[in-house]
């Protein structure tokens, strides 16, 4: 789903869609995987529910698991939407996912989020990886 894209981020397509919540999601397997696969460490016992930091043209923002959204979808705020150039949701996309290291730097830009924290939370940096 995803490969190496840079020193910072992997490089993938979702189905981007917009989502009446608060937060972007994904489907839950699909997360829970990739947090295994990317952020965990293999020292002890991790979370595995912990949000994964994604981009999406220039905006970072956590992303949740929940079984409702399809496999290989990215369900995000529709207030996240207006400022891309998605006009037809679903759109397959290109989507950043920033690795375990880049992660950590971001949220601690954002001011420290941290998972359990405001779900809302994005970092719009203007930057393209």
């Amino acid at each position: 789903m995803f490969e190496v894209f840079s020193g910072s981020y992997y490089l993938g397509r979702l189905y981007v869609t917009p989502t009446d919540g608060e937060c972007a999601v994904m489907h839950r397997a699909q997360h829970e995987r990739i947090n295994q696969e990317v952020y965990a460490t293999g020292d002890g016992v991790e979370r595995l529910d912990a949000p994964l930091v994604m981009k999406l043209e220039s905006t970072h923002f956590p992303v949740h698991g929940d079984e409702a959204v399809p496999s290989n979808t990215l369900a995000v705020p529709e207030s996240m939407l207006e400022g891309t150039r998605i006009r037809n949701p679903p759109s397959l996309r290109e989507v950043f996912l920033a690795r375990r290291e880049r992660a950590r730097q971001l949220l601690e830009f954002a001011g420290g989020w941290q998972p359990g924290g405001d779900d809302s939370s994005h970092v719009d940096d203007g930057t393209a990886g």
